[in-house]
């Protein structure tokens, strides 16, 4: 019974539930960069290296079975039907996808840790200028030395 609720004592922290929430926003928005790189991103990509369609760019290492009937051009049914492929295309859209991943998180936190940050205190008003304590002690020693 203990252990029953030492795991609800855990589960129920704050630091577990933020985890949560965040494993589950981040999934959907990796979805998101997913798409912005796959349809918006690598097509214009695509467009400015006049048409070159990344997904499909590949070289074949094995043979294609004799059973296989699609087209040697499917990276997708081709790599369905096992063949080794060395589909750098895809490769790139995905390193593409990470950067974008990594840019927005590095945006998402250098955002929040501004908006969380204290504002900074004024600064404390300056000494009024005079003499330093050491000239006030030195001040106070010869005038005790000159009274005898």
């Amino acid at each position: 019974m203990a252990l029953i609720s030492e795991f609800k004592a855990f589960i129920s922290r704050g630091n577990v539930l933020d985890l949560a929430v965040g494993v589950i926003i981040g999934a959907a928005f990796g979805k998101i960069v997913t798409s912005l790189t796959e349809d918006l991103i690598m097509p214009v990509i695509g467009l400015a290296t006049g048409g070159i369609n990344f997904a499909n760019k590949f070289i074949i290492l094995g043979p294609i079975p004799a059973t296989y009937k699609g087209s040697a051009e499917d990276y997708a049914a081709l790599k369905a039907a096992g063949v080794a492929l060395f589909g750098y295309g895809t490769f790139l859209t995905n390193v593409i996808n990470f950067l974008l991943m990594a840019f927005v998180i590095f945006l998402l936190v250098r955002f929040a840790t501004r908006a969380m940050a204290s504002p900074e205190e004024p600064a404390a008003p300056a000494a009024p200028a005079g003499p330093s304590e050491v000239d006030l002690l030195t001040e106070i020693r010869d005038a005790l030395k000159a009274r005898g």
